[in-house]
């Protein structure tokens, strides 16, 4: 199953594919924001704009998926949820990048996989 964009969305997808790592930030409050959405769930301010941000976190919690949701992809497979590091209000999901299992709290930097040329998804793998 292919990630479905909609209005909130179908821009951090383009960025995803241009390999940005981005969130929303509110231009009234700050906050940042994922994943996108039309309104700051602080302020309730529909102004905002898509901020780089450095492609770090830390494992949050993961599972084992024995679902396969995207065609060529094997199971079972590792998705972990990963708390951002410059934006720590906000988690990302994403598969894992590697052999060894993911421990919570360890850290990782995200990587851009090309499914094809019309999706890129962020994985995530150890901070080494």
């Amino acid at each position: 199953m292919r990630p479905v964009t909609d209005r909130d969305s179908a821009e951090w997808w383009e960025r995803v594919a241009r390999h940005e790592f981005v969130v929303q930030r509110c231009d009234s409050c700050g906050t940042l924001r994922f994943p996108a959405r039309a309104y700051c769930h602080r302020c309730r301010t529909r102004r905002w704009h898509w901020q780089p941000i450095g492609p770090t976190g830390r494992v949050e919690s993961w599972i084992v998926s024995h679902q396969p949701f995207l065609a060529g992809v094997t199971e079972p497979y590792v998705v972990v949820t990963v708390r951002l590091a410059d934006a720590p209000e906000c988690v990302m999901y994403g598969n894992w990048d590697r052999r060894e299992p993911p421990v919570t709290g360890q850290s990782v930097r995200a990587v851009f996989t090309v499914v094809d040329e019309e999706l890129s998804l962020i994985n995530w793998r150890p901070l080494e």
